[in-house]
């Protein structure tokens, strides 16, 4: 099956995937990842407006967020599209922690690690009246200092964002920063510990407890699962 096999408007390749998907005999993330994966192989020659616009209309079904979000990272003429406008417009609706995340591990972070936005668009987010964009911001991060994702370490930048939220006290937006300074215990475990310092009366008792048991033992829970 090649590209010309297609309609030339994303949303009806996105309304096949979805037929696609529906017809699965199990819809597990693996499953789902093997659909991406074949979509992504056919459409490695389309233009990069077709990526993009294919991903907005997956976008208008929840579920498949995380799939529009893989496929333009897996097409290299997409992903140096991304600027500010089609980040934020991608991210239009994001309002749990797994829609973040998804668009923060796979889109934002990565486009700011490469400096394709700049670093005023995340503190943009950091300073938002709404909760996921600003665990947007702090999940943004992870992508400067995680190896796999070509991060070599980035503290100036990780830290600019842990102070704009570092009193916030909602949930997951602590959750995020607790993440995200832990993701840069691993390059500099002397910043870490002045920021939990500096910031002791505001930080939230989970970020406090999380970080402080990733620098004493390297596990966000000891004798838990996670790190």
């Amino acid at each position: 099956m090649t590209l010309p096999a297609f309609a030339s408007q994303g949303m009806e390749l996105a309304a096949a995937i979805d037929a696609e998907i529906k017809a699965l005999p199990v819809r597990n993330t693996s499953a789902l990842r093997a659909v991406r994966r074949k979509y992504s192989r056919i459409l490695q020659e389309a233009p990069a407006e077709f990526i993009l616009q294919l991903a907005r209309d997956l976008c208008k079904i929840e579920a498949y967020r995380w799939i529009a979000y893989e496929l333009i990272l897996g097409h290299q003429a997409a992903f140096e599209r991304l600027g500010p406008t089609e980040l934020e417009e991608l991210g239009q609706g994001i309002n749990s922690w797994w829609t973040v995340d998804a668009f923060a591990r796979t889109l934002s972070g990565p486009a700011w690690l490469r400096r394709q936005v700049s670093d005023q668009l995340i503190i943009k987010w950091a300073s938002s009246n709404d909760t996921w964009w600003r665990r947007a911001a702090l999940v943004s991060t992870v992508a400067l200092n995680v190896r796999s994702q070509g991060g070599q370490g980035d503290v100036v930048r990780t830290l600019r964002i842990c102070r704009a939220l570092a009193g916030d006290q909602e949930d997951m937006v602590a959750k995020a920063l607790s993440w995200a300074l832990r993701e840069l215990v691993v390059h500099d475990v002397e910043a870490v510990k002045l920021f939990l310092d500096e910031h002791d009366k505001i930080l939230a008792a989970r970020v406090k407890r999380e970080v402080s048991n990733k620098l004493r033992t390297g596990l966000k829970n000891p004798g838990g699962k996670s790190r």
